[in-house]
């Protein structure tokens, strides 16, 4: 059975905060990266997944556990978009980007006041139990800040803790397997309980890079107790686009039951199945089948003989006549026809032609790898499709091996297996039974131009 639900709001659950004495912090969430790693989408803090981003899902989460004082440090780049996002919260400017987590906290500790402050980094996702934990664990006597640490089993390359007891001597960064001195690994989730000597020792911290929060943690765990608070619950990490694909099943789980838009149009012949959510103006064809969990945003159309099953669809979105969307990510503004994407990540203002599919799968049922800049990075997925920038064109016929990346506004020509990564604003064709590159001449047209051959649909 469908329920429906008069609201525009997702019904989502989150757990009740700990009924116990925390002490009052004040959350900095770090945003000024530049997502360098996340290509060839942009900024991930602010890509669209279930209705949300990653800055709303961390906000959420805060403000579950009881932590309203909120302040966003950004960078010129997100500041616009992020104030758009959250016209409510206080949003600082990163002066010096370079400095990385130092720059950040250079710029918004001197305005902090003397609560404590609890450094939240931008690229993790936690339960609101562990920011309770964080504060339960700061009211001890005798602490002067905690860290938030993830109990694994197997090898991370992360920052290992060095304990005595409870205490924090130092943190190891990738000490290698077999090497590691604990089975913790830290997350950017710090309460610290006096910001004025954090300040103090960031401003003495000479970086080789962008290591001058790390060193100024090394010298306060000198002279000051700082605790581990062991966390065994979800932690979602995104570095890389493909880390999107396990935060989307994350945020699809919190989905409790069908919700359907009243303005929403399903044919009698479609089937929905599950916890699936219509937004405003969803329309479904006949014999369209979505299998929830699923999210299917405002105005987007899902025609005949698709079948959308565990995605996030976004708005103004056409999932075309026969095409097959799986567990995969689709920003906006995106059309399809007689397409199979599968485990994929879309950016906005994508058009793919009939017949054009994502391989997901090696042969050997491997793990896919990406390449990132010059090195070959393992994802951890056997299950992997693509990733596509904004602004691009797949012509019909088109296939992309597992693990590809696209640059925006790219255009793929008719026929073409794309069997490596293409560059920002290329060209694809196929000369001699080869993959031929070259500059892209034209661009994709705006969202706009579609308005009235959708209005005919």
């Amino acid at each position: 059975m469908i329920s429906v639900n008069n609201t525009d709001r997702p019904v989502f659950r989150f757990p009740k905060p700990v009924l116990a004495y925390h002490t009052p912090v004040k959350a900095l969430l770090l945003l000024a990266g530049q997502s360098k790693r996340f290509w060839p989408l942009q900024e991930k803090s602010l890509f669209p997944i279930c209705g949300k981003t990653l800055l709303a899902i961390q906000v959420e989460n805060l403000r579950a556990a009881g932590v309203h004082e909120i302040v966003l440090v950004g960078g010129r780049h997100n500041l616009e978009q992020a104030k758009m996002l959250c016209p409510d919260l206080r949003i600082i400017e990163q002066e010096d980007l370079s400095l990385g987590m130092q720059g950040a906290l250079l710029s918004a500790l001197p305005s902090a006041g003397k609560e404590a402050v609890m450094v939240i980094g931008g690229n993790d996702v936690v339960e609101p139990q562990a920011y309770n934990a964080l504060r339960a664990a700061a009211a001890k006597k005798g602490t002067d800040g905690v860290l938030l640490a993830k109990r694994v089993t197997t090898y991370f390359p992360g920052g290992y803790l060095k304990l005595t007891g409870e205490r924090i001597e130092t943190i190891v960064e990738k000490p290698g397997a077999g090497k590691e001195p604990s089975d913790l690994v830290t997350i950017v989730a710090h309460v610290h309980n006096d910001p004025a000597e954090l300040l103090a020792e960031l401003q003495k911290a000479k970086p080789t890079g962008d290591d001058g929060y790390e060193q100024a943690l090394a010298a306060l765990f000198q002279t000051k107790t700082y605790r581990a608070v062991p966390y065994e619950g979800p932690w979602l990490p995104v570095k890389y686009p493909w880390h999107l694909l396990p935060l989307l099943q994350h945020e699809l789980q919190k989905i409790q039951k069908p919700v359907i838009h009243p303005t929403a149009q399903i044919h009698p012949t479609a089937v929905i199945e599950g916890t699936v959510m219509l937004e405003e103006g969803v329309r479904v064809f006949a014999h369209a089948t979505i299998v929830g969990p699923c999210f299917i945003g405002k105005r987007s159309i899902v025609a005949n003989n698709a079948l959308v099953r565990g995605s996030s669809i976004g708005p103004d979105c056409v999932v075309g006549y026969s095409t097959e969307i799986k567990s995969s990510i689709l920003a906006s503004h995106v059309w399809t026809h007689m397409t199979y994407i599968g485990d994929s990540v879309i950016g906005s203002n994508v058009s793919f032609g009939g017949g054009s599919l994502t391989g997901n799968l090696r042969l050997d049922e491997g793990e896919i790898s990406s390449v990132v800049g010059e090195e070959k990075v393992l994802t951890g997925l056997t299950k992997f499709g693509c990733v596509i920038g904004n602004d691009c064109r797949l012509g019909i016929h088109s296939t992309l091996n597992p693990g590809i990346k696209i640059g925006q506004g790219t255009f793929v020509s008719s026929g073409v297996l794309v069997d490596r990564d293409i560059p920002e604003q290329s060209y694809v064709s196929m000369k001699g039974g080869e993959m031929t590159i070259r500059e892209n001449r034209s661009a994709a047209p705006v969202p706009e131009a579609r308005k009235e051959f959708k209005r005919g649909i």
